[in-house]
């Protein structure tokens, strides 16, 4: 019982990883790159910034994807898929 609990763990932390590495490259093929950086402010608030600002808040996912595709918001369309960026806000909040 404890290896498959173990195991579970293990494969957890390397599917997340795949997922965390694989942001800043969808940070770029999505076009988020031309306003944000991890950390230096651009058009749009640095990564790291965006992190620490929503830093221990239950609902900094759900509050940053409303924000960043609600077509009466002022962010700029993405070319990401709802799962890219909802990958990519769990990505930031790591930073």
């Amino acid at each position: 019982m404890k290896f498959v609990l173990i195991s579970a763990f293990v494969a957890a932390g390397v599917l997340a990883t795949g997922a965390a590495q694989a942001s800043p490259e969808l940070s770029k093929s999505a076009g988020c790159a031309k306003c944000h950086e991890i950390d230096k402010k651009k058009k749009g608030p640095a990564y790291k910034d965006s992190a620490a600002k929503y830093k221990g808040k239950a609902d900094a996912e759900a509050t940053i994807f409303k924000a960043i595709t609600d077509a009466n918001g002022d962010h700029p369309e993405m070319k990401a898929s709802p799962e890219d960026t909802k990958t990519m806000i769990k990505w930031i909040l790591t930073l």
